[in-house]
């Protein structure tokens, strides 16, 4: 029913790469935090870096409760479903960092994302996990569903932003710069884009 493995690579690392879509979980250290689960898409956001670490681009939104979870406290859990195909679930569990915009890493990170126009989407960051357990389950509850397309949406709203009017919107956020539990967010102002 389920396994553990020692890296991502072969037809978990094809099945991960092929999905549409996956899904974030992140949590405070306080008991009575607020744990946030985020699904994330956009063809070309996601990229297995070698074989025990992956990443995935950080775009504008409403709030940053996964960076704020991981400058704390780092914990992150990943996960895709299979909704065609054979039933599988797939998570990485481990340790995850927001590398942001004025970090000397962030451009040769970028490299590994060439199928997206990241300059379209207000890229806040790259988060960078560090796999510490890697397990399949069965998915047999989760449903057929077919994916259609990516929403043009994102890229429509946040295409017109430049780094100043980005900073102007995150700072009118209230969830940008700390979490809603108070924890540091995004470091505002948003460093210039090196892109």
């Amino acid at each position: 029913m389920g396994k553990t493995y020692e890296r991502i690579d072969g037809r978990l690392r094809t099945f991960i790469e092929a999905q549409p879509l996956f899904f974030t979980a992140t949590a405070p250290l306080a008991g009575d935090g607020t744990v946030n689960l985020s699904p994330k898409g956009l063809t070309g956001c996601f990229a297995v870096l070698d074989e025990r670490t992956v990443a995935y681009l950080d775009f504008a939104g409403s709030n940053a409760e996964t960076i704020a979870h991981l400058r704390e406290n780092g914990r992150i859990t990943l996960m895709w479903c299979a909704f065609q195909g054979p039933p599988n679930i797939v998570r990485v569990h481990g340790r995850g960092e927001p590398v942001f915009r004025d970090d000397p890493r962030f451009l040769e990170l970028l490299t590994h994302f060439p199928d997206i126009d990241t300059t379209a989407h207000g890229l806040r960051a790259v988060i960078v996990v560090s796999a510490e357990l890697i397990r399949d389950t069965c998915g047999y509850a989760v449903p057929f569903m077919a994916y259609e397309s990516d929403r043009d949406l994102h890229g429509k709203r946040f295409a017109r932003e430049d780094d100043a009017s980005l900073s102007a919107y995150f700072t009118k956020k209230e969830h940008i710069a700390s979490s809603i539990d108070g924890l540091p967010g995004l470091p505002l102002p948003l460093p210039p884009s090196t892109v």
